[in-house]
């Protein structure tokens, strides 16, 4: 047996005696003698360190712990990380989450390769900030996850556009993908993939990709009409056609980031607008279903800053259709920095607490 030492073993000592104390009647005297449920209960209360000391202490606990952790951060790790995930894949075959975020670049291709190796299960992969891994990681991972419902790539700068096509191929069912930084990996081609494969995209982040333009984006709109969240910040290359298309085809969009994307002009806000008054007549979103007053409100975030070509009226009239939007203190879902001549622009709020303040009697 491996002991477990140090601030992890006492960590491990409160859990055990904490849960002895509500089990009055069960014999249970060592470590060894914990049934897996329990284990796996004592072991949801304790950081991930300690589950990774746990595994380490006896076969019977590391079969268990292999059988049964779904869920393992290791963003603490700030040293050998990369060895880390090494040793712990082939051990951890049931993982769906995986959190590999990193401060400083650690992970290598070869740590990715174990992933897929051995978790098939997995859906969830945070890999942001990694910047040494290559095209081969997203190969690996096409082949090996292709449950994947949500990965994080942002400020991995050595990923390839053919490389992410191809991983869209294979990973069908993505609903959430950040590649915010991503700049050579995101072109139009990328975009068409994504619209051809992952039709259940709800959540996309393409900030500061700029070599996309509207086709592109055009491409993406028809695809992903479950489109939810899509950032576009400093895409510089868009014009209100790629808010044209969104408006037309993307009728769940709920935010959408277009910070310093200075070719857009009023068409694109009517158009938002418009699409705002077309899926509400009545009042009530078009649907048979009953819907949720998240699907009611439209749009609920809109960054415009740095946008100068905008005026007052049109970013009005988007203000005016969708009430989430707000402008006022605490509640910034439209953001208008860097925008000084939008400054009259107020949202319903303001009507609402002038019309509350009293009127002196004359």
């Amino acid at each position: 047996m491996v002991m477990v030492v140090g601030e992890t073993s006492m960590e491990l000592d409160q859990c055990f005696q904490m849960m002895m104390m509500k089990m009055e009647g069960v014999s249970i005297k060592e470590w060894k003698d914990i049934p897996v449920e329990l284990l796996m209960r004592i072991l949801s209360l304790v950081d991930d360190r300690n589950v990774i000391a746990a595994s380490g202490v006896c076969c019977g606990w590391r079969d268990a712990i292999s059988l049964g952790l779904t869920r393992l951060r290791l963003s603490w790790c700030n040293n050998n990380m990369n060895n880390l995930v090494l040793s712990l894949a082939p051990k951890f075959v049931k993982l769906q989450t995986l959190i590999l975020r990193q401060d400083k670049p650690q992970l290598e291709d070869n740590a990715v390769d174990a992933i897929a190796n051995h978790c098939h299960e997995l859906q969830e992969l945070d890999l942001s900030k990694s910047l040494k891994l290559t095209d081969r990681s997203l190969y690996a991972l096409a082949h090996g996850c292709p449950n994947l419902t949500k990965l994080n790539l942002s400020g991995c700068t050595s990923f390839s556009d053919k490389a992410i096509a191809y991983l869209t191929r294979s990973c069908r069912n993505l609903k959430v993908l950040n590649l915010c930084g991503c700049v050579n990996a995101v072109s139009d081609y990328t975009l068409e993939a994504i619209g051809n494969n992952c039709n259940q995209m709800q959540s996309l982040n393409l900030g500061w990709c700029e070599k996309i333009s509207d086709d592109g984006v055009m491409s993406l709109a028809y695809g992903c009409p479950d489109l939810r969240t899509l950032d576009l910040c400093g895409c510089v290359l868009i014009t209100d056609e790629s808010v044209v298309a969104l408006a037309d085809w993307c009728v769940h969009l709920r935010s959408l980031g277009l910070y310093y994307c200075r070719n857009i002009t009023d068409r694109a806000m009517y158009s938002l607008a418009q699409s705002g008054v077309k899926n509400k007549p009545g009042g009530q979103w078009k649907s048979s279903a009953k819907k949720s007053k998240f699907d009611e409100e439209g749009l609920r975030s809109l960054n415009i800053s740095q946008c100068t070509a905008l005026t007052p009226s049109a970013v009005q009239a988007v203000c005016d259709t969708f009430p989430a939007l707000h402008t006022c203190s605490g509640r910034h879902s439209l953001v208008m920095s860097g925008c000084l001549n939008l400054t009259s622009v107020h949202c319903a709020c303001i009507l609402q607490a002038h019309r509350a303040v009293p009127h002196s009697a004359h």
